[in-house]
C-alpha cells in the first residue's frame, strides 16, 4: 500500500510505501542528498549537480516496474517485489563523498568498496530494524543491494547488477537530463516489459533488440561524452588527489560506526580551510589543489589513448597503483619537472558494454518466443552486428599536469608509451 509520492524531474511521480518511507526517513538515505552523483563534472556540465538521493529513488521506481513483468509472468510473487524495491532503494547508501571518486581513498585504504559498505551500514544501523519490523531478512536484502543474493532467486541480482540492470537504465537517462547531453535517449519501458527468465537468468525478447542496441550506443556515447571526458577527468582526479593527500585531517577513513560514516557529504572537502597553518607536506599539496580546484584552474591533458584490445601492460596499469606511481616518478624524471607534477589517470568506471577485467564478460541475452510457448535464447552479440562491434574493451590512459609543464611532460609521456606497443589504439 503505497502511503506518499516523490516528484522526480525524470520519471514523474514515484510512490512509495511506509516501509520505504520510514529508510527513506533515515539519515543514511538523506545524506544522500549531500552525493553528487557524477561527482566534479558540474565544473564542465553545470547542470549536473544531481545527487545520488534521487538516482537511488529512481532506481527503485524502475525495479517496480521489473518486478511488475516478472509478477504478470508468474516468476516472482510481491514479496520479491518488496525485496527488489528495497534494494534499488539502499544500493548506493554506502556511497561518501564525491560518489565513486572517494571509493578509490576506501579502496586503498580500507581495501572496502561502496558495496562492502552499504552491506555494512544495512546490518549495523537502525535499518536493519526497520526492515525486520516489516517481516524481511535484512541480510537478504542486504546481500541483493550488490547483487550477491544466495537466495533461490538469483536472477534478481542481474535485475541490480547486470548487462542490462535497473541502476544503469536510471543513471544513463539521469545523467544525460542533467548534463544536456542528449545520448542517454533510452526507452527504458520498452526494455523492462520485455524481460523474462530462462535457465535463472534475465532475458529481453528478441522483438526488443532495437532498444537494447540503442542502450548500447547511449552507454558507449556516455562514456565518451561525460563519464570520460577530459575536463571532467581533470576535476575527479583532482577531488581524488585532494582527499587522499588530507584524508587524516578530512576524517576520510577513521569512522568505525555507520553514524560516523554518515557525517561524510561532498562539503567535508571544505574542512580544509581549516588547516592552512599546518607544515604536513600531504596537506600542503592538497591546498594546493583544492585552491586551483575552486577557481576551476585544472589540471592539463599531456597525453591520452584509448585501447580497444585486451593488453598486458593497460591491464596492470589500470590494477597496479605502484606500476602507475612508478611510470608518474619516471615520466617527471624525463620531463624534469618536480614532483607530484604527473598524475596517470585511469578511469574506474566499466568498459562499454562489459567489464574491463572480465576475460569472460557476462553477455545480454535475447530469446524468440516460440508458435508453442516455449522460449529459446541466445546472445545478443550472435544476432546483432552492433552489437558484436560494442563488444570490446575500452580503456582510457590519460597523464595530467599542471598547466606550465604541459610541453615537457607531453613529449616525455610519448616517448615513454612508444616503448609499449598497444594494437588498435585511437587518440580520442
Amino acid at each position: 500500500m503505497y502511503r506518499s509520492e516523490i516528484r522526480d524531474p525524470v520519471h514523474g511521480y514515484i510512490y512509495i510505501t511506509e516501509l520505504e518511507r520510514e529508510i527513506i526517513d533515515t539519515i543514511y538515505i538523506q545524506r544522500l542528498h549531500n552525493i553528487k552523483q557524477l561527482g566534479g563534472a558540474y565544473l564542465t556540465y553545470p547542470g549536473a549537480v544531481h545527487t545520488r538521493f534521487t538516482h537511488s529513488i529512481g532506481t527503485m521506481y524502475l525495479a517496480d516496474i521489473f518486478s511488475e513483468t516478472l509478477k504478470r509472468q508468474g516468476i516472482i510473487n510481491e514479496d520479491d517485489k518488496v525485496r527488489l524495491r528495497l534494494a534499488a532503494l539502499l544500493h548506493d547508501i554506502g556511497h561518501g563523498p564525491f560518489s565513486h571518486l572517494y571509493e578509490e581513498i576506501t579502496i586503498k585504504y580500507l581495501g572496502k568498496t561502496h558495496e562492502d559498505l552499504t552491506k555494512w551500514i544495512i546490518v549495523n544501523s537502525e535499518i536493519k530494524d526497520i526492515i525486520s519490523k516489516y517481516g524481511f531478512n535484512y541480510k537478504e536484502i542486504s546481500e541483493l543491494c550488490v547483487g550477491r543474493s544466495l537466495t533461490s532467486k538469483r536472477f534478481l541480482n542481474e535485475a541490480i547488477s547486470g548487462p542490462v540492470d535497473v541502476d544503469k537504465l536510471d543513471f544513463l537517462v539521469r545523467d544525460s537530463y542533467f548534463t544536456g547531453v542528449e545520448y542517454g535517449y533510452i526507452d527504458v519501458q520498452r526494455l523492462l516489459n520485455s524481460i523474462t527468465v530462462i535457465n535463472e537468468h534475465l532475458a529481453i525478447n528478441a522483438a526488443s533488440i532495437s532498444a537494447l542496441e540503442a542502450y548500447l550506443i547511449a552507454r558507449y556515447e556516455m562514456f565518451k561524452a561525460v563519464y570520460y571526458h577530459r575536463t571532467v577527468r581533470s576535476a575527479n582526479l583532482m577531488l581524488i588527489k585532494i582527499m587522499d593527500y588530507a584524508r587524516d585531517y578530512l576524517g576520510l577513513t577513521s569512522f568505525s560506526t555507520p553514524e560516523e560514516y554518515s557525517r561524510l557529504y561532498d562539503s567535508s572537502i571544505l574542512l580544509i580551510a581549516n588547516f592552512t597553518k599546518e607544515k604536513d607536506e600531504n596537506l600542503r599539496k592538497a591546498l594546493t589543489l583544492y585552491n586551483l580546484f575552486r577557481e576551476r584552474k585544472l589540471l592539463k591533458c599531456a597525453f591520452e589513448i584509448l585501447v580497444h584490445v585486451k593488453n598486458k601492460f593497460v591491464s596492470e596499469l589500470f590494477t597496479l597503483e605502484k606500476l602507475r606511481r612508478e611510470m608518474e616518478e619516471e615520466i617527471e624524471r624525463k620531463a624534469h619537472v618536480p614532483p607530484d607534477s604527473v598524475f596517470i589517470d585511469v578511469p574506474t568506471l566499466p568498459s562499454i558494454p562489459l567489464s574491463r577485467y572480465q576475460a569472460d564478460p557476462m553477455e545480454i541475452m535475447i530469446f524468440n518466443e516460440k508458435a508453442d510457448r516455449e522460449k529459446a535464447f541466445r546472445k545478443l552479440s550472435n544476432v546483432s552486428e552492433l552489437a558484436s562491434a560494442l563488444k570490446l574493451y575500452l580503456n582510457v590512459i590519460r597523464v595530467y599536469t599542471f598547466p606550465e609543464y604541459r610541453s615537457e611532460v607531453a613529449k616525455a609521456t610519448n616517448e615513454i608509451f612508444g616503448l609499449h606497443q598497444y594494437p588498435n589504439r585511437d587518440i580520442l
